[in-house]
């Protein structure tokens, strides 16, 4: 059976009518039971992010500020939401998610959060929805521990991973990749070690093609410890934040790809979910249960 990480705070109330759908995580949750992805209490809970692993990834003052639930109002504006304590609670259970998803994958070949993917978050600020950058938590506390020495982040969502690019910019041991509409957020682009920039449109054939064109090479050359793989469910057609045109069919296609790529050539991998925008939140969980169905085939497939 795949593991999978999830934690009662990552259900948030917030204000209604935001683009954000911050309650996603819990019904994914529940979609993985009644699917029978995942066994009824047979989540794995993670102990939330402390201030240290924060702090190694983000700017103290940034984090302090956060967990006191201090951010100034610019700094919640560019996040687009107020980050009150419940909200800085959400995101250290998901900074932990994602490092208690790492470990597990390395011990197990790949394993899933049913949140996590906050790549806009730079190591001094949060923007487009995202309070810490999980990924980078994560795989900070993992080199440091001595448990990884080579990282590759796959990021997949619509938007390019600018923040995750903008803190692993100096470091050789984390390789980022995104693979992005051009012409969405943010406007101002980082530069990750490898960015694939894709036409406003682009298609399940076009895109699985690039994808296939960039990975395979790139695995074998960074030789990975881990993987973490951003799988982003918004370039779907219908969701309202992207620009491209995947089909629940493409999606589907692509965790499969990503998943073999990597475990065929000796890379574990952890995942999570990304964005995700359309405004049904059942139809939503599902597209993103596509993951972890994948990962949990993939697995199989690996043994």
């Amino acid at each position: 059976m795949l593991s999978v990480v999830h934690h009662p705070a990552y259900r948030l109330d917030l204000a209604s009518g935001r683009r954000f759908p911050v309650n996603k995580a819990a019904r994914l949750a529940e979609v993985l039971v009644e699917e029978g992805l995942v066994a009824e209490g047979g989540f794995l809970e993670p102990e939330p992010a402390d201030f240290a692993q924060l702090a190694a990834a983000h700017d103290p003052a940034y984090v302090r500020q956060v967990l006191d639930g201090a951010l100034p109002p610019e700094a919640e504006r560019r996040i687009g939401f107020a980050v009150t304590p419940a909200v800085g609670e959400r995101s250290r259970a998901a900074s932990g998610g994602t490092l208690l998803a790492g470990r597990l994958a390395l011990r197990e070949g790949a394993a899933c959060n049913t949140a996590g993917g906050g790549h806009h978050a730079a190591r001094d600020h949060g923007a487009g929805y995202c309070v810490f950058n999980d990924v980078a938590v994560a795989a900070t506390a993992l080199l440091a521990e001595g448990a990884v020495g080579r990282v590759l982040v796959v990021d997949l969502d619509v938007h390019q991973g600018d923040g995750t690019a903008r803190i692993f910019e100096d470091d050789a041991r984390v390789f980022t990749f995104s693979m992005h509409a051009a012409r969405n957020f943010p406007a101002r682009k980082a530069r990750s070690d490898l960015d694939v920039e894709l036409d406003d449109g682009c298609e399940d054939g076009p895109y699985l093609a690039a994808l296939a064109d960039a990975l395979p090479g790139l695995i074998e050359s960074v030789r990975p410890d881990l993987v973490f793989y951003n799988a982003g469910v918004d370039p779907h057609r219908d969701d309202r934040l992207g620009r491209l045109s995947l089909t629940d069919e493409g999606l589907w296609a692509r965790d499969n790809y990503v998943l073999d790529a990597c475990l065929s050539r000796g890379a574990p991998v952890a995942c999570v979910i990304g964005g995700g925008y359309d405004p049904d939140i059942d139809r939503l969980a599902r597209r993103h249960a596509l993951l972890h169905r994948a990962a949990r085939d993939a697995r199989a497939r690996s043994d």
